[in-house]
């Protein structure tokens, strides 16, 4: 007959009573079974196909009516035989359940031995894995304090820089206010020593006009004198005196003048050289700020960039 349920095929045949041993599989399992052969097929087959029942080869029927020369009913002895195979199919059954729990067993047993290496070599491999991300991530960590620490300290000198840069400004603009202050007082002194020159060259025009004008009036009056009085009055000595009083103070006033105003402006001159020289110092210097400026700008725009690929780099080995 056909068993239905199968994951296990046979195909049996009546070959006669005997005794055969069965090895379990895989194990050192022995069962001794005493009925028709039997052959096992593979899992997965549509059951087990067993031929029609024969008595076993050498099987000695016990002695029948037959043998004592009586006549029995066919029906009687069909039954018998029926009997015989009832019980050599739950022998068969039992075997075959025998055989099912053995190949269970190995199954498991054989799944459990070919999976437990994988699966403790994929958690070993995790592990690994995890155990090398938590070094990444500590490394990562004191990598990121130390960018911190780094950018927080550039952030203080950027500042302190800053800070240099608007100082030196502010001493530029002072700078610049004392330096057009002189030269506005040297414009403006010389402003003045233009303007005294040009009244000294006309004082000097003056008294030389007057002079000359007093010259020729001494002269007529010393004509007239001479025609109305006798008396020899010595007015040229007087007029050369006179003329040498006012030819001296002239030339100490412009001396004087000239002396004064040319110490002021040699001393304006060096004044505004000092401060053109400071003027040339503070441009230097505030170049050389922009400079380290810049150079600080691009340290800290790449600072900047590293701290922000950070948490993408985290992310990538510690996904949330």
């Amino acid at each position: 007959g056909t068993m239905g349920s199968g994951g296990l095929a046979g195909v049996c045949g009546g070959a006669g009573f005997g005794s055969r041993s069965l090895y379990g599989l895989g194990g050192s399992k022995r069962i001794s079974i005493a009925g028709g052969s039997c052959v096992i097929g593979g899992f997965g087959g549509p059951g087990f196909l067993c031929a029609p029942w024969r008595h076993p080869r050498g099987h000695r029927q016990p002695e029948s009516p037959d043998s004592l020369n009586l006549q029995i009913d066919p029906t009687i002895q069909r039954f018998a035989s029926f009997i015989d195979k009832v019980r050599f199919l739950e022998q068969q059954n039992k075997v075959l359940d025998t055989k099912w729990t053995l190949l269970q067993e190995q199954g498991t047993r054989t799944v459990r031995q070919n999976l437990e290496p994988l699966f403790e070599q994929y958690i070993n491999n995790l592990r690994r894995q995890l155990d090398s991300i938590l070094g990444e991530r500590g490394r990562l960590d004191s990598e990121l304090r130390g960018m911190q620490d780094t950018v927080e300290d550039f952030k203080n000198k950027y500042e302190d820089e800053i800070n240099k840069r608007t100082a030196a400004e502010n001493e530029f603009v002072k700078l610049k206010k004392d330096v057009d202050i002189a030269y506005m007082n040297k414009v403006e002194l010389q402003a003045k020593v233009d303007a005294l020159t040009d009244e000294i060259n006309f004082l000097r025009t003056f008294y030389d006009a007057e002079l000359a004008q007093m010259q020729t009036h001494i002269s007529d009056t010393s004509v007239v004198l001479s025609m109305d009085n006798n008396r020899n009055l010595d007015l040229d000595s007087i007029i050369a005196e006179v003329k040498a009083q006012y030819e001296e103070i002239a030339q100490r006033s412009r001396a004087e003048a000239e002396s004064w105003y040319q110490s002021k402006y040699e001393e304006l001159r060096v004044t505004a050289g000092r401060h053109g020289d400071d003027l040339r110092n503070t441009k230097q210097e505030i170049s050389e700020i922009n400079r380290v400026i810049q150079r600080l700008r691009s340290e800290i725009d790449h600072v900047k960039k590293q701290v922000q690929w950070g948490p993408w780099k985290r992310k990538a080995f510690f996904p949330s």
